[in-house]
């Protein structure tokens, strides 16, 4: 347990520039080489800035009734995914600022969308159906009806093209070549967020009662830990597949995955500082952990530090979002409930 620290941190966080949205920024992402930063309104659009500078290059019309979430192709700075509250899914041009597809997604919202890591596949999630898309013709490949409950969270398993989605009662793995799960994670409770070790060996999800489980994906093995304040709804692996940061309530909660017997019997490192945790994530390639609170309190720590707390800063004064490290993991971008857009060098 990590308590107060013995000494106030460098702010090691510098501004570089500040932009918004018309509204609460639900959801934002970088594109694949960093030049573009997305940023989605939760009253529908859907800002693009340039990386640089902060200009706004296009405001995209996003979703009646809302955007709920927005995700680049891995490898396009100019395809952009977003779907929203209207059913619909929609694939954006970000260098033009048009719409290439708006493409149906078999429900009333739709809430979650995942690239596959080779980007030739479009998942998207709405209610109890999971579809399947062809980017470049807007073609439906496939749909996965036979859900427990509404998806929560959707997840290709990396180095393989496997997608994982989560609805009540088990974690599902399909292969798009399949018609049906290749295999289920069975497990009787609401999961909320999921998140993959980048070495594909497990998936972890945080739930709606307080806790988080793992799979170790091969072998089928899982492992519950409970005891959280809220619901957790916060995940971030670090690079090494080591490490999963966690929210669920006033610290930010490190389990040690590593050795043979994974986190299970182990304390956590509890990194306190924040009131209620919002947002965590892990460098890409890098050793610093961000996370943000309702109050709009940014930190930068370093776990594996003796004294990990090592930059913070106040963002707007209100709840932060999301957090998203550019890919060379040299900026931070942050959004806030008041649609504040924030974006920052670590010094």
């Amino acid at each position: 347990m990590i308590g107060k620290q013995s000494k106030k941190p460098a702010n090691r966080l510098a501004q570089v520039w500040r932009g918004g949205v018309p509204d609460h920024a639900i959801d934002l992402c970088w594109s694949p080489f960093g030049k573009q930063l997305a940023v989605a309104a939760v009253s529908g659009p859907v800002v693009v800035f340039d990386a640089t500078i902060g200009k706004e290059l296009h405001t995209l019309s996003g979703h009646g009734f809302g955007t709920t979430a927005i995700a680049y192709h891995p490898a396009d700075d100019d395809t952009l995914a977003s779907v929203g509250q209207d059913g619909k899914v929609r694939i954006w041009s970000t260098l033009m600022g048009d719409v290439r597809f708006t493409l149906d997604g078999g429900a009333a919202w739709v809430e979650r969308l995942a690239w596959s890591l080779d980007g030739k596949i479009l998942a998207t999630a709405a209610g109890k159906k999971v579809r399947l898309w062809d980017p470049k013709t807007g073609e439906q490949l496939c749909e996965y009806a036979n859900h427990g409950g509404t998806v929560a969270d959707l997840a290709w398993r990396p180095g393989t093209n496997t997608l994982a989605v989560a609805a009540y009662g088990a974690v599902s793995v399909y292969d798009p070549a399949e018609a049906d799960a290749v295999r289920q994670y069975e497990w009787k409770g609401s999961a909320l967020k999921l998140a993959w070790a980048p070495n594909g060996g497990m998936v972890a999800h945080g739930n709606q009662d307080s806790s988080v489980h793992f799979w170790y994906a091969d072998s089928g093995k899982e492992l519950h830990m409970s005891g959280y304040p809220s619901k957790v709804r916060e995940l971030s692996w670090d690079f090494t597949s080591r490490f999963l940061a966690t929210g669920g309530g006033d610290a930010v909660c490190v389990w040690d995955c590593g050795g043979k017997q994974g986190p299970e019997g182990t304390q956590p490192n509890m990194l306190s500082g924040h009131s209620t945790v919002t947002a965590v994530a892990w460098q890409r390639r890098g050793f610093l952990l961000a996370s943000g609170d309702d109050q709009g309190r940014l930190i930068l720590w370093q776990p594996a530090n003796r004294t990990p707390l090592i930059g913070g800063a106040t963002f707007q004064g209100t709840e932060i979002t999301g957090v998203a490290w550019t890919p060379d993991d040299q900026l931070l971008a942050v959004g806030s409930g008041a649609g504040a857009v924030g974006v920052f060098k670590v010094v």
